[in-house]
């Protein structure tokens, strides 16, 4: 029989890491859309680096900011009772970072695109920034939301390098389905590797697939 709960650990965490990069990222991509700081450039920088830096890489440097024994992680054991390290919340975290650039990437490109005849009408009928941006902005970029969803969700499912190294490989608490994966093809339990692997395959195929017919489906209408 299976063990399903490496899944179920699997998309639990695509989800509430997706929930969290949505919050996170309009704000940010806004920012980044609009703004013409010094800064933006070292802003763009570390929200882009995930996408080349290599996942234990990120997930070493994490583990020795988080670890107990390092003068952060202690404060954050004795002071707030948050063991990051090993854990099902340092996944989260981990996969926050890791998953960044896919979200707010799309949204910041949609919002660029947009002609500011939408947010210069938008103020002068007095409307102000957070209201322009959820009322007028964010319903014109439904296709760039969605790719960002999409993505950060699918690119959760297949992170293994960054949970490996932040959350170990704990049953039931760290042991994700790539983890699990790599376990079973180590033991030469193949079929078991293979059902792991052809539900996932499966499940981000549906997903893309999904994402690509309803972006051109609304891309053609908007053209009509």
């Amino acid at each position: 029989m299976i063990d399903w709960s490496p899944l179920i650990l699997t998309f639990k965490l695509a989800l509430i890491t997706t929930l969290i990069l949505l919050c996170i990222s309009i704000p940010l991509a806004h920012w980044l859309a609009g703004s013409k700081s010094r800064i933006k450039p070292v802003i763009e920088t570390l929200v882009s680096m995930p996408l080349v830096l290599p996942p234990t890489v990120l997930g070493f440097y994490l583990l020795i900011a988080f670890s107990p024994a390092n003068g952060f992680g202690q404060w954050l054991d004795q002071a707030l009772g948050l063991r990051l390290v090993f854990s099902f919340e340092g996944l989260v975290l981990a996969s926050v970072i890791y998953s960044l650039p896919f979200m707010v990437h799309p949204i910041q490109s949609g919002l660029a695109n947009l002609p500011d005849s939408l947010k210069e009408a938008s103020y002068l009928l007095g409307k102000s920034r957070w209201t322009t941006l959820w009322k007028v902005l964010l319903p014109n970029i439904k296709p760039a939301l969605l790719t960002g969803i999409v993505l950060s969700f699918a690119h959760t499912i297949g992170e293994f390098g960054v949970v490996l190294m932040i959350g170990g490989n704990i049953p039931g608490q760290t042991k994700v389905a790539s983890i699990t994966i790599y376990d079973e093809v180590e033991a030469l339990n193949y079929g078991a590797a293979n059902t792991y692997s052809l539900v996932l395959f499966a499940i981000t195929f549906l997903i893309l697939l999904t994402v690509y017919l309803v972006n051109g489906r609304y891309l053609k209408q908007f053209w009509k």
